[in-house]
């Protein structure tokens, strides 16, 4: 197979079609469309179903593409390797982790990293679904559950801990809970149905103290810890949160603190194949020493 058809033919099947393929490429539509032609005849074989709205891979095009994919994901990480400067840390950092910690903590902290480190370019993906970092989806992971996936270097990068909060407007109109008896005069924001949440028992603030069937009035469900966290930040209600996503200054402040959920592990995640990388390294350290420094 023709390595600039191969090349041409894993970009269409990654865009879904000839003109945004070309527009990655540099390339004319005719351009990508003449190569896939003459790949497909040179296989003897259709690698796409050509309709109005797009194209969608056959049966053989999806086996070429699977293999296509893995090949140019190790070309990748190759080509990252043999860029890495042995003197100092430069080149792209793509980092992945969940949409509470990404947005609350580790964002704010993204200009030190990057006043250390200039020559290292920043890319931060914040999403609860996993990345797939053997495929190069990503260069690091910060998960907040055990690694599942084989192959990959984890170190433990923290334990998170949740406790019960709320704003000081919402705790001025409706008082303080001195136990856990009074949360039932008070409206909490749960964790809405997810067959896999962020921990165990995410919704312990409605059992905590073995209270009666109906006796917790939950105002608000939803099924992210960013949104819960912005519901409490406005007033709404309390609700159990990691403690890294509290910052005292944003009159967010813990009550019943003698009481604690169910705690969760953090881990800094990477492929092997990455494992002398300066700019992982380098990240790594920070993250660990900004661990430290915080008072969770």
């Amino acid at each position: 197979m023709d390595w600039d058809k191969l090349r041409v033919f894993h970009a269409v099947a990654e865009a879904g079609s000839f003109t945004h393929a070309g527009e990655r490429l540099n390339l004319s539509q005719s351009a990508v469309s003449r190569q896939i032609s003459a790949l497909e005849e040179s296989l003897n074989v259709p690698l796409f179903h050509r309709h109005a709205r797009g194209l969608i891979l056959t049966e053989q095009g999806e086996l070429l593409y699977k293999t296509a994919h893995e090949v140019f994901a190790k070309l990748s990480i190759t080509e990252a390797q043999l860029l890495e400067s042995k003197k100092q840390a430069a080149g792209q950092l793509r980092v992945t982790t969940t949409v509470a910690f990404g947005s609350t903590w580790l964002t704010p902290r993204a200009r030190e990293f990057l006043t250390l480190y200039p020559d290292i370019q920043l890319s931060l993906l914040i999403d609860d679904s996993e990345l797939d970092l053997g495929m190069r989806e990503a260069d690091v992971a910060v998960r907040m559950t055990e690694p599942r996936q084989p192959d990959l270097i984890q170190r433990h990068l923290m334990t998170v801990r949740f406790h019960i909060y709320g704003s000081v407007d919402y705790l001025k109109r409706r008082g303080i809970p001195q136990t856990v008896e009074d949360l039932k005069n008070h409206d909490l924001i749960v964790y809405g149905h997810d067959t896999r949440p962020p921990i165990h028992d995410i919704n312990w603030i409605t059992a905590v103290g073995d209270p009666e069937p109906g006796e917790r009035n939950v105002i608000l469900e939803v099924n992210n810890q960013y949104a819960i966290y912005r519901a409490v930040r406005s007033g709404l209600g309390l609700a159990a949160l990691p403690d890294y996503m509290i910052d005292e200054n944003l009159n967010i402040v813990r009550v019943l603190p003698e009481v604690s959920g169910p705690k969760a592990e953090a881990y800094f995640v990477y492929a092997e194949e990455l494992r002398h990388s300066k700019r992982i390294s380098v990240f790594r350290d920070f993250l660990i020493k900004k661990v430290a420094e915080a008072k969770f």
